[in-house]
């Protein structure tokens, strides 16, 4: 009986053991390691340009604000630095107060990660975009008669706060099946770190900068 009794012990401490002690996130997945998580914007291969009219904001130095622009007056933002602008290039296209000069413009140029050196700018009072590219896929719940399901709410919310480590993150918006993140440039690599990560279609990496053509 006393045999009979401590194999039954043996055997209950063997099973709650057998996850090898890990902690298990509460919504349903493990949080992704941050050390695999990419640390820098990829740079740009070719020439690239902003996805549609965003703001030139100069304090001190011009930076192209790719993110949410603060309506103040001067307007409030942050960018990343441009290498070549010159605003005598764009005259009386461009507002001042004091000493801050700022405009809307679709700038085209090359992207070291870092910043962007300018082979081009349209300012937003003579630009005509056409049909924006789209910045994500459809959503499944777009689609008519598709079959849709995804995390949990609970888990989509806590990928949506993870999501704001990537590098050159922008905005993020968590949806009924899918995170939607921004970021300033991706070659492919941010999203297919979120597809390794946290499986296909479960967040969508969109880029505020797009290849030329």
């Amino acid at each position: 009986m006393k045999l009979a009794l401590a194999l039954a012990a043996l055997l209950l401490v063997a099973s709650c053991g057998s996850d090898g002690g890990r902690a298990t996130d509460p919504a349903g997945s493990p949080s992704p390691d941050p050390a695999a998580m990419p640390s820098a914007i990829p740079a740009a291969a070719g020439e690239v340009r902003s996805r549609a009219v965003a703001t030139v904001m100069d304090t001190g130095r011009p930076e192209l604000c790719l993110g949410p622009v603060a309506e103040s007056y001067p307007p409030q933002c942050r960018g990343i630095p441009l290498r070549g602008w010159d605003w005598s290039d764009h005259h009386q296209m461009f507002e001042t107060s004091g000493d801050v000069r700022w405009g809307g413009f679709a700038v085209t140029g090359t992207f070291d990660g870092t910043a962007m050196t300018v082979t081009g700018a349209i300012p937003s009072a003579v630009y005509d975009p056409g049909p924006p590219p789209a910045l994500f896929p459809p959503r499944c719940e777009d689609r008519a008669n598709a079959d849709c399901s995804g995390p949990s709410a609970a888990r989509l919310a806590q990928i949506q706060r993870e999501v704001q480590r990537l590098p050159g993150f922008l905005t993020a918006y968590a949806g009924r099946f899918r995170v939607d993140v921004e970021v300033v440039h991706d070659d492919g690599s941010l999203q297919a770190w979120a597809d390794a990560t946290y499986g296909p279609g479960v967040v969508a990496v969109g880029s505020a900068l797009v290849p030329v053509g």
